[in-house]
């Protein structure tokens, strides 16, 4: 597999800047997979989603709540830095994105400050290669409240405002830890769950906290010399037991998100309930768990991009992408969603 083999081109209008009025005013582009490349291509409204599962599916969500991971300070020579929180190691500790002119040696000192003038020290503890580690004087999370910015992706263009605060969370989201959104949940709405509830349609959760390393571009053209980053994934034993009663009678296991399909795979590969995850799915990978997903538009040459062309196919995937941008759909966090339905119905 190539890095080229997952490139498109995409007019830069198509990059939604913000989010809908409506969270279910998303469009939806149903992927049916019927064997080999002839995916059958169906345009939808997000509502429509409702039409789209039955009486006994199973929806797996993501629940984690995205933090505000963004912080600013000086280096001690004065330079200005910005730090992005990565994933959470502990306590005090976190591994990180830096941005500064010159990177503060290890062993150093850089203070984060906020508008209201407070600031606080964090200490440089390490570096591996990619994202450096650092310590916190306390708390990581209380801090963050008190100093951290959301942190929106690279590609949306303006600060992060109130809007933002609620709409680049999911209605689901509970376990403080993301750095990103997973963000096929953000089409859902109360109204919406509440009537899957009422087609006999049931959920279950796990926890993946997203790192800022989602973002990170593949380098590599080989794509198995990449180095994947390492996210924190919990799968509830009740979401286990939920797959299983599901899989029993004959209902499909729907991810909400490769996030959701990431940390069940993993779970699979390796039967921990929970820990880091580095899983790179590429094209030729044999999924275990899920049977259909549910996911945004994703950027070039992106590992995401790279899993769903494993799960529907890269020929699939790049005529659903020529069809979406053809049709002008909005693309990536704030965009629209794609249905991927990998297996054939077994009891239509």
């Amino acid at each position: 597999m190539q890095l080229s083999d997952f490139n498109y081109d995409l007019p830069n209008n198509l990059i939604a800047q913000h989010p809908l009025a409506n969270r279910t005013d998303s469009r939806l582009l149903e992927v049916k997979l019927a064997g080999g490349n002839d995916a059958q291509l169906i345009d939808h409204a997000f509502p429509d989603f409702l039409g789209l599962v039955r009486a006994g599916d199973l929806l797996v969500f993501n629940d984690t709540k995205v933090i505000p991971a963004r912080l600013h300070g000086k280096k001690e020579t004065g330079g200005n830095i910005e730090l992005l929180i990565e994933r959470i190691s502990g306590e005090q500790q976190a591994w990180v994105q830096l941005r500064a002119s010159k990177v503060p040696k290890i062993g150093s000192t850089v203070h984060i400050h906020n508008h209201a003038g407070e600031t606080f020290p964090v200490e440089m503890l390490g570096y591996d290669g990619r994202f450096y580690e650092v310590c916190f004087p306390e708390n990581v999370f209380a801090l963050l409240e008190r100093f951290g910015e959301l942190p929106l992706p690279p590609y949306i263009e303006h600060q992060p405002n109130e809007d933002d605060a609620q709409r680049y969370q999911t209605v689901v989201a509970k376990n403080p830890g993301a750095v990103a959104a997973p963000t096929a949940g953000l089409h859902f709405d109360e109204a919406i769950l509440e009537q899957l509830s009422q087609l006999g349609v049931q959920r279950a959760t796990i926890t993946l906290h997203v790192g800022a390393g989602t973002f990170t571009p593949v380098r590599e053209e080989d794509l198995s010399k990449h180095q994947m980053h390492h996210e924190w994934f919990s799968v509830p034993q009740a979401t286990l037991d939920a797959i299983e009663a599901t899989k029993r009678q004959c209902g499909r296991v729907i991810a909400v998100g490769t996030t959701s399909l990431r940390a069940l795979e993993s779970y699979a590969l390796n039967q921990k309930l929970s820990g880091e995850t580095n899983l790179f799915i590429t094209p030729g990978y044999e999924f275990k768990m899920v049977d259909c997903l549910l996911t945004n538009f994703h950027l070039p040459k992106s590992t995401l991009l790279m899993l769903v062309s494993a799960f529907a196919g890269i020929e699939n995937i790049r005529n659903a992408y020529q069809h979406a941008i053809t049709q002008e759909y909005r693309f990536f966090s704030y965009g629209d969603a794609m249905f991927l339905s990998r297996l054939l119905e077994k009891n239509s």
